[in-house]
């Protein structure tokens, strides 16, 4: 019921089912109604104070006088695709395998303890299933050996002049994360924890799994390092995008170029133009294969989208960073950027809409609170007989409930079940003062076992 549930909570979001604050205007005397907000995580309009709270942590991280790099980690589409039934699973493998993978390697050729922060992307342009990690990454840290402080360096071969430029050797990260990931892979089928129904089903053999574990042993996977494109980059230009889709579905508002019953056109990358720069390009889905694809990256509450490692962790955090100040010099310190954190050149975090209250009739600002309505409990919005559930939630509800019935009773006993449940509830009202007759309607009207 996740991918319903949201669609449900979304749909109701800013809407009177939800409660909200009434306001009367002093100069027009007219109301404005503010409904609140549904908070869920997929929702577009909603999770602009988690996104600032985010960016707010995530720039405590960040130190003058150190490079920060974007790493970039995507699995091939198969292993894509068996994350639409095993999200929790894949999403593992994906944050373990990078950072693994990461630390492996920056360790071995750079010799400094690593920290990282890694957000979860389940989707590309198109919509599609494309699940991978982005990563900040600093170019420098504490050493290994004797607490130094060690900055990335470039190997000493022809193309690599600019130590700003460098992380690590990008062939070894991908190999690497290649057989970690791998390896992980094989961990979850050997413990008969991935399941591989529908399109994946043929995956159930072992000769066919065999054959495409040699596939994906024997291709390149993407793993992409971003160094700082400017001297005056920073990495809170790192977290900002970040930051930009953490909450609110795989699609901004200004993507969609237009959208009705039948169809949704929007703005995605397709090619490239000379000098390497992605095309916008319009494209046009059916509308239910628009939602089919939002849907798809639907994730369930227990997944969280962002994680730290290593230094940045939770119990390390505080150490590590003092660590780190104590090992810059003061020289390093003076090579840092001047950009401003709010700098114009630097998207800022979108915040809450409505900051500003003002009449919607006359504009002006002169409101006073008049009534306000609690949100309710979603378990009492979406009750079986609540007018404000959306009626195909309902009709989905009862559905579910006849296959529940049926497949544990026999078929036909959802009918009687329906039968027994109006009976009850008609006699309930009868026997039920009119004060308290929807606290009856709603007990008699819920799924219970027992009494059977």
């Amino acid at each position: 019921m996740t991918v319903q549930s949201v669609l449900a909570k979304t749909s109701l979001c800013r809407t009177s089912a939800l409660g909200g604050r009434w306001y009367q205007c002093d100069d027009c005397d007219r109301l404005t109604k503010r409904h609140n907000s549904c908070g869920d995580r997929h929702c577009p309009q909603c999770s602009g104070g988690k996104r600032q709270n985010f960016s707010d942590r995530a720039s405590k991280l960040i130190l003058d006088g150190v490079n920060y790099y974007q790493v970039v980690f995507t699995l091939p589409e198969v292993v894509s695709t068996m994350a639409l039934a095993n999200r929790q699973e894949i999403a593992e493998l994906l944050f373990h395998s990078a950072w693994k993978s990461l630390k492996k390697t920056v360790e071995t050729e750079q010799q400094y303890e690593l920290a990282a922060l890694m957000v979860l992307h389940t989707w590309n342009q198109k919509l599609d299933a494309h699940w991978h990690v982005h990563a900040l990454v600093p170019g420098a840290g504490p050493s290994l050996s004797d607490g130094g402080w060690i900055k990335a360096r470039a190997p000493q071969v022809d193309g690599y002049e600019d130590d700003r430029q460098y992380l690590v050797d990008a062939i070894n990260l991908r190999r690497s994360f290649r057989k970690i990931a791998v390896a992980h892979l094989q961990r979850l089928r050997k413990n008969d924890k991935l399941k591989l129904d529908g399109s994946l089903a043929y995956l159930q053999g072992d000769e066919a799994w065999e054959e495409m574990i040699d596939q994906l042993e024997s291709k390149e996977w993407v793993s992409y390092i971003e160094p700082p494109p400017t001297e005056s980059s920073r990495g809170e230009h790192v977290v900002r995008y970040l930051t930009r889709y953490l909450t609110g579905g795989p699609i901004s508002d200004y993507r969609i170029i237009a959208a009705d019953d039948h169809e949704v056109t929007f703005w995605a990358r397709e090619g490239r133009t000379t000098g390497g720069e992605s095309l916008q390009v319009p494209f046009t889905l059916s509308t239910s294969e628009f939602i089919r694809r939002w849907c798809l990256h639907i994730l369930p509450k227990e997944l969280t989208k962002t994680r730290q490692f290593g230094g940045w962790s939770n119990t390390k955090a505080e150490e590590y960073l003092a660590k780190c100040r104590a090992s810059l010099t003061d020289a390093d310190r003076s090579q840092a950027g001047t950009l401003d954190l709010l700098s114009d050149e630097v998207d800022s975090v979108e915040a809450e809409p409505e900051s500003t209250l003002c009449c919607e009739h006359c504009g002006s600002e002169s409101l006073r609170l008049t009534h306000e309505y609690e949100k309710r409990p979603w378990s009492e919005i979406f009750r079986r007989d609540s007018k404000d559930s959306p009626l195909w939630y309902r009709e989905s509800q009862e559905k579910d409930d006849i296959r529940f019935w049926d497949g544990a009773m026999g078929e036909g006993f959802s009918e009687w079940y329906a039968w027994y449940l109006k009976s009850g509830i008609e006699s309930a009202r009868e026997r039920t003062a009119p004060e308290t007759a929807p606290e009856s309607n709603a007990k008699a009207g819920t799924r219970q076992l027992q009494l059977f």
